[in-house]
């Protein structure tokens, strides 16, 4: 691929994290130098044993960033539990079962473990204290979103066409439920047929199997371009993959095929 590519994508990520932060003073990349030198290394190394045990948490940190930034911002309020004074966003429909992980340095490693570029990040953002699953809902972007409602979604936080489909390529990594894209293989018409009856006869029949996992493209553990190459083909996962690549020689098809 494309460590040019792979740095794009990066790039944009950290844009995004930069831009949804909706407070940035006394922010720095070496926060905790003095107070907490081995801080970093440290994270690095569990996030590195944790990966070995298990692969897909590093997709699963890399979704949790995203999440929690595209919600008021990356303060690690998509980690809060509920209280008598609020219910949180572990419940809301992007994140219930299936958002796992820690914060934005652990990100940052689990990308460069599994492929990609390394980057520098700001630290010493302070902690949210309330968090709302209302926010999430109507804020994180659902699978079934056309490419309107996605492009609206991300120009709502101020993001344009290049910050959405940037971002989208986070899809290198991980898995997705079966119950997420099982319209997509039974009625959508921007699918390769043989993509769809492999899906429908091996992990996603027409009913029951909901929870069944799926990789995004055939490198699921590796930060690369696969995932770009297969929306070309057609074989885009989800609904919402697809729409970023539809073949019309559209600005979105462009960013696609760089």
């Amino acid at each position: 691929m494309a460590p040019v590519k792979s740095f794009f994508i990066l790039s944009l990520l950290i844009a995004v994290s930069s831009i949804l932060n909706l407070a940035s003073a006394h922010l720095s990349h070496d926060f905790y130098k003095k107070i907490c030198p081995k801080v970093l290394p440290e994270i690095r190394k569990v996030v590195q044993r944790a990966i070995r045990n298990e692969t897909r948490i590093g997709a699963s940190l890399l979704r949790l960033h995203f999440h929690d930034c595209f919600v008021n911002g990356c303060y690690g309020s998509v980690l809060l539990d509920d209280t008598v004074n609020f219910t949180g966003e572990k419940t809301s429909l992007a994140n219930n079962n299936s958002a796992r992980g820690y914060r934005r340095c652990c990100t940052r490693d689990s990308v460069a473990i599994l492929g990609g570029p390394d980057y520098r990040v700001l630290l010493g953002i302070r902690d949210a204290r309330t968090a709302s699953r209302d926010a999430a809902n109507n804020n994180l972007p659902a699978p079934f979103f056309n490419f309107s409602q996605l492009l609206s979604n991300f120009q709502a936080h101020e993001l344009n066409l290049k910050d959405l489909v940037a971002p989208s390529g986070g899809h290198t990594l991980g898995f997705a439920k079966c119950a997420t894209f099982r319209n997509r293989i039974n009625n959508d018409t921007n699918i390769n047929p043989k993509f769809a009856a492999s899906l429908r006869a091996s992990v996603c029949p027409a009913s029951g199997g909901d929870n069944n996992l799926q990789p995004f493209d055939a490198t699921s553990a590796r930060f690369d371009s696969v995932y770009y190459q297969a929306l070309l083909k057609k074989k885009g996962l989800l609904h919402s993959d697809q729409e970023l690549f539809k073949g019309n020689g559209s600005r979105s098809d462009r960013l696609v095929q760089r």
